[in-house]
């Protein structure tokens, strides 16, 4: 018979009351002290200290090696008429000893929030990464745009040029040619 973790209501995070949990896991040092629980929901990540949970949407890259979760969100750094521009923000790395099937959920979780997403080239060379996210809650999908280093992405003709692109793929997806889940290009 399969026994099921528990996570004491004392050490779980302020749900939503539509939110449920997933799956938990002790942050270590290595050794027995612990650093708090990170726990994943229907909804997000939520780690420690954290005052808040971070939406599925909001994760960029997320990296599992057997012993150390990195989590890597994008915060928005400018908004643009239909979608957000964002870069990523510092990287947090946690020590799990006893993972259970969280790092299994947060690659489901994250790749079922990726509804659309293609590497564009921009005019004057460089790229970004135009991505729709499913976030959980609401309909419809939230556009942003993640711009290689080095662009100067608040440049006129970057703008513009990223406006096209980006309308260019709300349309193909408005129209059913990329309208499947997880469209990647």
């Amino acid at each position: 018979m399969l026994s099921r973790r528990r996570l004491a209501p004392a050490r779980r995070p302020d749900l939503e009351p539509d939110e449920r949990m997933l799956a938990w896991a002790e942050v270590t040092d290595g050794g027995e002290v612990t650093h708090g629980v990170i726990v994943a929901t229907n909804r997000g990540l939520w780690t420690p200290g954290a005052r808040s949970r971070t939406g599925w949407s909001e994760l960029h890259r997320v990296t599992w090696s057997g012993t150390l979760l990195t989590v890597v969100a994008a915060g928005v750094v400018a908004d643009r008429d239909g979608y957000h521009i964002v870069a990523d923000r510092p990287a947090a790395t946690f020590e799990l000893a006893d993972p259970g099937r969280l790092p299994e959920q947060i690659r489901i979780r994250v790749n079922q929030s990726i509804g659309y997403t293609e590497r564009v080239v921009l005019p004057g060379g460089g790229g970004a990464r135009v991505v729709a996210r499913r976030v959980s809650g609401r309909d419809g999908l939230r556009w942003v745009v993640r711009y290689d280093e080095g662009i100067a992405w608040d440049t006129p003709a970057i703008g513009a040029a990223t406006d096209a692109i980006v309308e260019n793929s709300r349309a193909q997806c408005r129209t059913g040619g990329l309208s499947s889940p997880g469209v990647r290009r």
